[in-house]
């Protein structure tokens, strides 16, 4: 397993469980609305992920340890392997709405995966309005990052409503035998005796990288600009500290073209309209809790690594290929066009930044980090309460690039499709986009504890949003 995804799993605890989840909202089938009953559409769908597991081939493997956590985790075939240990039913109560299936996908990202079993599960619900049905998969990111995450669910699902043509395997699966211990440590004292080497590669890039950046913000300063912020320099607020192992969750959606417009007039790029919807947000919602704005919070973006024609199509390698940049949120201005020009100017020299990295430094650290090491240092951290006083981040904000064009599962038409990413020890907010036919639907996952008021900070989303729209139209109006 590559260190990053390792990574993924040796840092976790047992109120942070780093897995993330797509909720997809599916259209009655067409003209068969009254045909099909609950246990059809299960049926249904039970056996088009039956029929293309063969397609996703980690989702029948699990993640085994190396004995004393000597190094990274290796991925095994599970030989106990039944589909209905990850795929089950459930049913929201009346009215079904979307309150209801927020409060559902709360108490499925609440509940840890099962570490002796493949790392994922689906949940197909029931009792929507207006005949729909929810699909919410929920996968470890030792797995998958944004990119092949997309890729791995498009195994599953259609341009049409009629299932494209799907090649069988030409024997049945048979799971590899598990490797015993010997094995395993045999393997990882040939890894590690080529682990000097790799430390002394990325030690190198690592310093390398650190006079590139060094030199950029000497050019910033001498520009008058100011550089990303540091690690660990984000200021105390009530959305850090330790977290709890119970989630709250709630969506929102925009038109796509309403960003656009605001990214047209206003400058920046779509992701900076939704980065300064997020500041306007959390400077209401935080000012709401007495909590008065005196200095920009700190958001941290995931970056893909993936070469720039990587594509979200079946086939594209999974596993994490990601980086992070620290972006100033500043909600201490109180100007949304102001909001959305600092932004700007922030993801700008970010980017720089990253550039000059190579958005290696994350991937190189875990790979040199044993997994014992690493955990124990998660621990010693969050037991001392390291996150609280001194956060990385204030949120993750992030954004993934989506189809323009339908889907289609088990027939039905997927209508919406909201993406989950996880919370993380002392950071207990986690907001996600994702584009999709022509709309920018967006997650927010907070912890229960930290950030009970997921549902209240959606609608503050939506508003600032909004008042960067208006903002564009009165520009454009004024400007003929």
């Amino acid at each position: 397993m590559p260190g990053l995804d390792g990574a993924f799993l040796s840092i976790q605890s047992k109120n942070s469980h780093l897995h993330v989840a797509a909720v997809l909202i599916l259209d009655p089938p067409e003209g068969k609305r009254s045909l099909f009953s609950p246990t059809t559409r299960y049926a249904q769908i039970r056996r088009v992920v039956e029929q293309r597991l063969h397609l996703a081939p980690p989702l029948r493997q699990r993640a085994l340890e190396v004995p004393f956590g000597l190094h990274h985790p290796v991925w095994v075939d599970d030989p106990e392997f039944e589909l209905d240990d990850h795929l089950r039913r459930d049913s929201l109560p009346t009215p079904g709405g979307r309150g209801e299936l927020d409060d559902l996908v709360a108490e499925v990202m609440s509940r840890p995966l099962d570490p002796d079993r493949p790392l994922w599960e689906m949940v197909v619900v029931e009792g929507l309005a207006d005949g729909q049905t929810a699909l919410i998969a929920k996968l470890h990111h030792a797995i998958l990052d944004g990119v092949s995450g997309a890729s791995l669910l498009g195994a599953f699902l259609d341009l049409g409503p009629r299932a494209r043509p799907i090649p069988f395997p030409t024997a049945p699966w048979e799971p590899e035998p598990l490797p015993g211990p010997a094995t395993l440590l045999r393997q990882a004292a040939t890894s590690l005796a080529r682990q000097p080497e790799v430390a002394l590669g990325a030690l190198q890039r690592g310093l390398d990288a650190l006079v590139e950046v060094a030199g950029h913000n000497r050019r910033l300063s001498t520009e008058g600009l100011a550089p990303p912020p540091a690690p660990f320099s984000a200021p105390r607020t009530s959305l850090n500290g330790n977290l709890s192992s119970r989630r709250r969750f709630a969506t929102t959606t925009i038109p796509l073209d309403d960003a656009k417009l605001a990214r047209a007039v206003l400058g920046g790029t779509v992701n900076d309209v939704l980065l300064a919807g997020v500041a306007g947000a959390l400077r209401r919602l935080l000012e709401r809790r007495g909590e008065v704005p005196d200095r920009p919070l700190v958001a941290l973006v995931p970056v893909s690594t993936r070469p720039a024609d990587a594509t979200t199509s079946p086939g594209t390698p999974l596993g994490n290929h990601v980086s992070g940049m620290l972006i100033s949120l500043p909600i201490d201005i109180d100007d949304p066009v102001q909001r959305l020009a600092i932004v700007t100017k922030s993801t700008a020299v970010a980017k720089e930044q990253e550039r000059l990295t190579g958005g290696r430094l994350l991937a190189d650290l875990a790979e040199v980090s044993p997994p014992v090491v690493a955990s124990r240092a998660a621990r010693w951290a969050t037991g001392l309460g390291l996150f609280k006083r001194m956060p990385l981040c204030n949120v993750v904000v992030s954004g993934v690039l989506g189809p323009d064009f339908a889907l289609w599962c088990a027939g039905s038409r997927v209508a919406a499709l909201y993406p989950v990413g996880p919370v993380a020890d002392g950071v207990g907010l986690n907001i996600t986009a994702m584009t999709y036919r022509g709309s920018v639907h967006v997650g927010v996952l907070g912890c229960r504890r930290l950030v009970p008021d997921v549902a209240e900070l959606a609608v503050l989303l939506d508003d600032a949003l909004g008042e960067l729209v208006g903002a564009a139209l009165e520009m454009r109006g004024a400007t003929g």
